[in-house]
């Protein structure tokens, strides 16, 4: 299970910055990341923003001012996240946090493309499969 592989860094400490919208998490290793709550929506590991397999993934927009307003821990191995935009199916490993710490620079930088050749803005409401403005997905 994700989260649980042997030696794998472990959170040490996890606090919720809400004004600055980010999840200062501490790790075993060493390693602190500031993983902005806009990231970690916009990355979740739910198949309603993953799909169900390869390329049925959903582009995320209007997530810049979305707020975390709980944090539920799962098991010993993550924790699943309460959006204020109404998303809580991700479940958020340790290893996932790491990756989206470590890497997110480049998650970013994947992201303008995303946006880029979808012809997308990043601030613009989610459309819902209907065609119309949706202002929780």
């Amino acid at each position: 299970m994700a989260g649980l592989q042997a030696g794998a860094p472990t959170p040490q400490s996890i606090t919720v910055h809400g004004q600055s919208r980010v999840l200062e998490v501490g790790f075993s290793d060493g390693a602190t990341f500031r993983i902005p709550f806009e990231l970690m929506r916009i990355y979740s590991p739910s198949a309603e923003v993953q799909g169900h397999g390869p390329g049925q993934e959903i582009l995320q927009t209007g997530k810049r001012e979305v707020e975390l307003v709980d944090l539920k821990p799962v098991g010993n191995y993550a924790v699943q996240p309460v959006f204020s935009d109404g998303h809580d199916t991700g479940i958020f490993s340790w290893n996932l946090l790491y990756e989206l710490g470590a890497k997110e620079a480049e998650l970013w930088a994947e992201y303008e493309r995303r946006l880029a050749a979808a012809g997308a803005d990043r601030d613009a409401p989610m459309i819902d499969k209907g065609g119309s403005a949706c202002s929780t997905h």
